[in-house]
């Protein structure tokens, strides 16, 4: 996979969105002014820059085994396919996923390794994976899982202390040894010049889960700025992850934390001319918890739940493995039966005709 070096700019002449830059070292020690800039980026976006998270060398051993999985002949990687029942862990092929209400097909294929079969490796929780999998689960997979789940667990925390719940309200729903739907996914994206130039690589949609972790070195991530009918760039940023919300955070907060729409597209100038390779790291609760408000654990949450101007978005009556299972179940192309299938795949977003 090319380097950074080798990588053309990003251009001057895209709309792009600035984000906030959070310093996890500064987060990490307790800083206000730091952990006040995170709460900003949390609530108005829900999207930030995370520097100093300690994580680069993972990374790197983390795309290597992508570009491996991804070499390997394809009737090797179906063996290991999601399937269409709505499992996220294993392969997914090009042109698996719907896009938007007409049935679009996706572009990228992709890897997922669930958090738990990775730190219980070598014993199966959930599916057995490719050779190339495997042979980094140990020294590769499991130690960068590692690193996402210190990150994310501290945003957690901190985020649990914001929104005035007990100490370890939200740390008793994402904890380490109960089954999940946290996984790892490292994403091949064609170049432009293979005829996907209009197309959309990944619709538009807000995460399914509490927090990603994300990195990616070209171009192509976009949001939807709240108030606006627009998509702007996020711009990669040498040294730092991508940081965002997803639907879980935003449910348990009544609403105060952002889960914001956003979408991959082909690169942006001669950055469209590469392959596009990114990886995250996604937290999700454990499989029982019941996604909801929690209005019973803080006055902060029940005030926010108050005033929300559609309170049913937040007393979902699925746990979050039901809520993950039907968003990832009902984008697969196999499954479609019409523009209703695309619209009850959608999570927390309030325009499900975005595309």
């Amino acid at each position: 996979m090319p380097g950074l070096t080798t990588l053309p700019p990003f251009p001057d002449n895209v709309p792009t969105h600035p984000l906030l830059v959070v310093d996890f070292a500064l987060l990490q020690a307790g800083d206000e002014d730091e952990i006040a800039k995170l709460w900003k980026a949390a609530t108005e976006l829900g999207f930030w820059y995370l520097k100093n998270h300690g994580a680069d060398l993972e990374v790197q051993e983390m795309f290597n085994m992508g570009a491996e999985t991804m070499a390997l002949p394809l009737e090797e990687k179906l063996r290991f396919e999601q399937g269409d029942e709505g499992m996220s862990f294993g392969y997914k092929a090009a042109g698996a996923n719907a896009t938007d209400e007409t049935g679009a097909p996706d572009t990228v294929e992709f890897i997922n390794v669930a958090k738990d079969d990775a730190l219980s490796w070598p014993r199966t929780v959930h599916r057995t994976y490719p050779s190339t999998v495997n042979a980094r689960m140990e020294n590769t997979i499991a130690p960068f899982v590692r690193k996402a789940l210190q990150v994310n667990t501290t945003l957690i925390e901190i985020f649990n202390a914001k929104l005035g719940l007990p100490e370890g309200a939200l740390a008793r729903r994402h904890r380490l040894e109960v089954p999940s739907g946290s996984e790892t996914r490292c994403i091949k994206s064609p170049p432009r010049s293979e005829g996907f130039s209009e197309k959309t690589a990944i619709g538009a949609h807000t995460d399914f889960g509490s927090l990603s972790f994300l990195h990616n070195r070209l171009g192509g991530l976009q949001v939807m700025v709240p108030g606006t009918e627009t998509w702007q760039y996020i711009k990669p940023m040498p040294g730092c992850a991508i940081c965002n919300l997803g639907d879980a955070m935003t449910i348990f907060s009544g609403g105060i934390l952002r889960s914001n729409l956003h979408r991959v597209v082909p690169p942006p100038g001669d950055q469209g001319q590469h392959e596009r390779w990114s990886l995250v790291f996604f937290t999700r609760p454990e499989n029982d918890v019941i996604l909801e408000a929690l209005t019973n654990e803080s006055p902060i949450v029940a005030e926010a739940f108050l005033r929300a101007p559609d309170s049913s978005v937040f007393t979902t009556g699925q746990t979050a493995k039901e809520w993950f299972s039907r968003r990832v179940k009902l984008q697969r192309s196999k499954n479609r039966k019409g523009p209703e299938t695309w619209r009850a795949s959608r999570g927390t977003e309030h325009r499900p005709h975005v595309a």
